[in-house]
């Protein structure tokens, strides 16, 4: 039997019903990079931010592009827990106790996974890519980094830019 929505409207009435939280999460971001310095971090500890940008930047890594750490993802990422996905905080909690338990398992002499040179970030990345946190993380990711400028992500359009979106 098939449902009277198709994919595509049930997918923007969620995001729509999400809208004003991730607008708010993507101007925290464009803030907290555009005043330079170290910005306030609402929901993450300093360390767990530096672990979660490491992640982001592998899903969008820098290159001849700019990646998810020139967007600030963390900070949109810090933000949407302390909003629309503050549910999922808890969830962040744990899966960074498992990223940090995996890691030292992997990497014994390891402080952080920030500090791993790329090929050991990577070979981490793949390992934990299955999770439900890599998972989650992911999401959080490609939202901060393709949301409209309009809204603090996205800036100078570089993620619209790497798909070839020309807004």
């Amino acid at each position: 039997m098939q449902s009277g929505h198709t994919r595509r409207q049930i997918l923007e009435l969620v995001l729509a019903s999400h809208a004003a939280a991730i607008a708010s999460a993507q101007q925290h971001a464009h803030q907290a990079v555009a005043a330079g310095g170290t910005p306030k971090l609402v929901s993450l500890s300093t360390e767990d931010a530096a672990e979660v940008e490491a992640l982001a930047s592998l899903i969008i890594p820098s290159g001849a592009t700019p990646g998810a750490r020139e967007a600030g993802v963390v900070y949109f990422i810090d933000k949407a827990l302390a909003t629309f996905d503050q549910d999922k905080r808890e969830a962040y909690r744990q899966g960074l106790r498992m990223v940090r338990d995996r890691r030292l398992e992997m990497f014994p002499q390891s402080t952080s996974l920030a500090a791993l040179p790329p090929a050991g970030q990577l070979r981490f990345a793949r390992a934990i890519e299955t999770t439900e946190f890599f998972e989650m993380l992911r999401v959080h990711t490609i939202i901060g980094f393709l949301a409209p400028p309009e809204y603090g992500g996205n800036r100078n359009r570089a993620g619209w830019a790497l798909i070839g979106f020309e807004g």
